[in-house]
């Protein structure tokens, strides 16, 4: 027993190593920065692992913007769009984002 669960942890451990990181994942077009702030998908289908990668950023941005919202005094929507110009305006030539209209364009 203690052999399967030692396999099953080293099994994990390389899962995490392999998972894919966020610049990464935008320098292949996987990712893109959507118009409302979040991280979103450039291309269908997507894989799991890219899958989780959103959710976790996505999460992460959703609980800065409201902590952001709540200290400004400000909507978290208002804190999203700044965030969605700024990452716009720091998004690396190549890197995909969408336009106001949701169009993904390549900078």
């Amino acid at each position: 027993m203690k052999n399967v669960l030692t396999a099953i942890l080293l099994i994990l451990s390389m899962q995490t190593a392999w998972a894919i990181d966020l610049q990464d994942a935008k320098s292949q077009g996987l990712v893109g920065e959507a118009n409302t702030g979040y991280l979103a998908a450039v291309q269908q289908p997507v894989s799991a692992e890219v899958k989780a990668l959103i959710a976790d950023v996505n999460a992460k941005r959703k609980a800065e913007f409201e902590r952001t919202a709540e200290k400004t005094n400000i909507s978290t929507r208002q804190v999203s769009n700044r965030f969605y110009e700024l990452a716009v305006e720091k998004t690396k030539s190549g890197h995909y984002y969408q336009d106001t209209s949701g169009n993904w364009k390549k900078k």
